[in-house]
C-alpha cells in the first residue's frame, strides 16, 4: 500500500561529476545515492532509511538533516584492495610513557599491543607502515564505546575481541563487546553504543612485530582484509624476518666496535624520517593476491 500518495522517490546525487567526496568515495564508482521524498518532509526519513535497509543497501545513514545516504560495499576501492588503516588522530602509547599520534610515529618506536600467544600486553617494535598517506581521505567507521574512547577504523581493519577473536570492523554492532587496554596490567572489555561512518584525511598502518596495536586504548590487529589474524601475522613473516637480520646485523657490528658496552646495549633505533607514503609494496602484492591464495569465507 503507497502510503505516501503523489510523493516521489528523490536521488539529489548519485555520480559525482565535481570531485565533491574523498578519492575513494563509493559516489565514484556508481555505488552511492543521496536520497529524499520529493515533498521535502524531514519526518520522511526514518521510514525511508528503514526501506532503503529492506531494499538491501549496506550502509544507510543520515549525511545531513536534509537526506540520507545509501550505498553498497565497494569490491575495487583502495581501502578493500590493499587493507584497513586508522587515521590521523589516533593515538597510541610508547615505551617513553607518552602518547604519540599515527601521524607522529615513527618506525622503530615501540608501543602498546597485544602477545597473542601470552594474552598479555607488551611494548612491540614498529617495523614498518603497511599504509602511509597523511593526504589520502577515506571512509572509516566511528566506533563509541561506553567509557566515551572512540576507535575510527576502516570497514575492513580487524578488530580484537575478548575471546581471542577477531572480527572485521563493518561487522560490530552496537551492544558489541571489544578489548580494550590502557596499560600493561588491564585488559577488559567494553560494550560498543555507538557506530557511524565518517571521512577523515590520513590513512595510517602501522605494522608491530606482535601484530597487534592498542589505539586509543582499544586493542586492534595490525591486519586487515583476511580474516584471521594467525594467517595474516604468518603471512607477514618475511616482513619481521627481514626486521630481525637487520636488528642482528646492528648488534654484531656493535659488538665488534664496542666489545666491552656492546653486550648490554639495547639497540632501539628510531628512525628521523617520514615513512614512505603510500600503501607497502609486499602488502599491496599480498592483498592483491588475497582472493586467488585464501578461502573466500578469510578475505573481504
Amino acid at each position: 500500500m503507497n502510503q505516501w500518495p503523489g510523493v516521489k522517490l528523490m536521488v539529489i546525487e548519485g555520480w559525482d561529476e565535481e570531485g565533491q567526496h574523498a578519492p575513494d568515495s563509493l559516489h565514484y564508482e556508481g555505488r552511492a545515492v543521496d536520497i529524499l521524498t520529493s515533498d521535502r518532509d524531514k519526518t520522511k526519513l526514518g521510514m525511508l532509511a528503514r526501506l532503503a535497509v529492506e531494499a538491501g543497501f549496506d550502509w544507510v545513514y543520515y549525511e545531513s538533516k536534509t537526506h540520507i545516504h545509501c550505498s553498497v560495499k565497494s569490491e575495487s576501492s583502495q581501502a578493500a584492495r590493499y587493507g584497513g588503516c586508522f587515521t590521523a588522530e589516533t593515538t597510541v602509547l610508547t615505551s617513553t610513557g607518552t602518547r604519540r599520534r599515527l601521524a607522529e610515529l615513527r618506525i622503530g618506536e615501540k608501543i602498546l599491543a597485544l602477545d597473542t600467544a601470552t594474552k598479555k600486553l607488551v611494548f612491540s617494535e614498529v617495523i614498518l607502515f603497511l599504509d602511509y598517506n597523511p593526504e589520502q581521505k577515506r571512509e572509516f567507521l566511528q566506533i563509541s564505546l561506553a567509557s566515551g574512547r572512540t576507535l575510527t577504523v576502516t570497514p575492513n581493519h580487524l578488530v580484537a575481541m575478548k575471546d581471542g577473536r577477531t572480527v572485521y570492523a563493518e561487522n560490530l554492532r552496537v551492544g558489541s563487546s571489544v578489548l580494550v587496554g590502557d596499560d600493561l596490567n588491564s585488559l577488559k572489555e567494553e560494550v560498543i553504543v555507538g557506530i557511524k561512518p565518517v571521512v577523515r584525511t590520513g590513512v595510517f598502518a602501522p605494522l608491530t612485530k606482535a601484530g597487534s596495536l592498542v589505539v586509543n586504548g582499544v586493542v586492534a590487529s595490525c591486519y586487515a582484509t583476511i580474516d584471521s589474524q594467525s594467517l595474516a601475522h604468518w603471512a607477514f613473516l618475511p616482513l619481521r624476518f627481514a626486521w630481525n637480520v637487520k636488528w642482528s646485523l646492528q648488534r654484531a657490528w656493535m659488538i665488534v666496535n664496542k666489545p666491552l658496552s656492546g653486550w648490554d646495549t639495547e639497540i632501539n633505533e628510531i628512525s628521523v624520517a617520514e615513512p614512505p607514503s603510500g600503501v607497502h609494496w609486499y602488502a599491496r602484492a599480498l592483498y592483491s593476491t588475497a582472493s586467488y591464495l585464501i578461502p573466500s569465507h578469510l578475505h573481504n
